[in-house]
């Protein structure tokens, strides 16, 4: 495993990280702490040091269980996102009352006194025209509540925004099937010294290349029941791609990539950026750990690899994908 530097934070993390949004339960099942807790002891024996979560995973579940692991760990670190507890979306939980709030409830779930990253949770874009919800970020800062703070985002341009505040990471959707953010955002973050964290990077599986047009996925599962969006931004589902589009998307890059192993291409892929401080897959098991993590051994893309990436994006994915995000 190696480790890079997670922008303003100064933390040294390992490239792939772990995301614990189905951590101990996954796509709709329901939580289960000892394979929570089997996933974060295999990910910490395989180099990983940092972990991605949020108030709302579990409804606090998988915070609590991060917080457990690290009191046994104190050499590990962490973020937790807040702003999503309330339907429907709006810049008022995004408001210093608010934040206050969730960032106290945070530090109980996770029992520390100061947490090391703070991430807005996907605010709407009206949220970075609200200079009061980064005050108010600041000031939790100076109180030594937390150490770090920055934005989980959609779009791009949400992430550009961002970066007229003291943000320190922006945690953003980035994988072969969405190449925007390199294109229109790394060497701004590099300027700024900003850490990002790669979310969502096989999109939602699809770059596994395990899927055909005949997967099912049980109704619970947002690959099932969030495609057009109906729960959250379909954004966050399949990364936006249409699924059979997907599918045939996925099934030429393993050919002309020459590989049956996606997974790890795809997430090798990611760190060919330097801009990219982590990538953070997420597991519900500790195979999935050894899966994930394998990706930082596989050599890295050559030129041609990567010219196939960009060939395939922009003959399946580009449009309408690259226009909306």
């Amino acid at each position: 495993m190696e480790y890079r530097t997670l922008g303003k934070t100064g933390f040294k993390i390992s490239e792939v990280s772990l995301g614990t949004w189905q951590l101990g339960g996954k796509w709709g099942a329901e939580f289960d702490e000892k394979d929570a807790m089997d996933t974060l002891e295999a990910a910490y024996e395989h180099g990983v040091n940092y972990f991605d979560t949020a108030d709302i995973y579990q409804n606090g579940a998988s915070e609590k269980a991060v917080g457990q692991f690290i009191k046994k760990h104190p050499d590990v670190h962490y973020s937790t996102k807040i702003g999503r507890k309330e339907e429907p979306l709006s810049t008022e939980h995004f408001d210093a009352e608010h934040i206050r709030k969730y960032v106290d409830d945070c530090l109980k779930n996770l029992h520390v006194d100061s947490l090391d990253l703070v991430l807005l949770h996907c605010p709407p874009m009206e949220t970075y025209y609200q200079p009061e919800t980064f005050k108010a970020l600041d000031a939790l800062k100076a109180e030594g509540k937390i150490k770090n703070y920055g934005v989980s985002v959609e779009r791009v341009e949400e992430a550009i925004k961002a970066l007229n505040y003291d943000i320190s990471a922006v945690e953003i959707i980035f994988n072969m099937f969405r190449l925007r953010p390199a294109n229109l955002f790394f060497d701004l973050a590099k300027k700024h010294n900003v850490g990002i964290l790669a979310r969502v990077p096989l999109a939602s599986g699809l770059l596994t290349g395990k899927y055909t047009a005949d997967t099912k996925f049980a109704p619970t599962d947002h690959r099932a029941n969030n495609r057009h969006g109906e729960l959250f931004s379909k954004g966050e589902t399949f990364s936006g791609v249409d699924y059979l589009t997907g599918v045939k998307a996925a099934d030429e890059l393993k050919e002309r990539l020459g590989t049956d192993n996606l997974a790890d291409t795809a997430l090798r892929y990611i760190l060919m950026y330097d801009a990219v401080s982590a990538v953070i897959p997420g597991a519900s098991n500790p195979t999935q750990i050894e899966r994930n993590t394998s990706a930082a051994e596989v050599p890295a893309l050559t030129n041609a690899q990567m010219e196939i990436v960009q060939d395939v994006y922009n003959k399946y994915i580009k449009d309408p994908v690259e226009y909306e995000w």
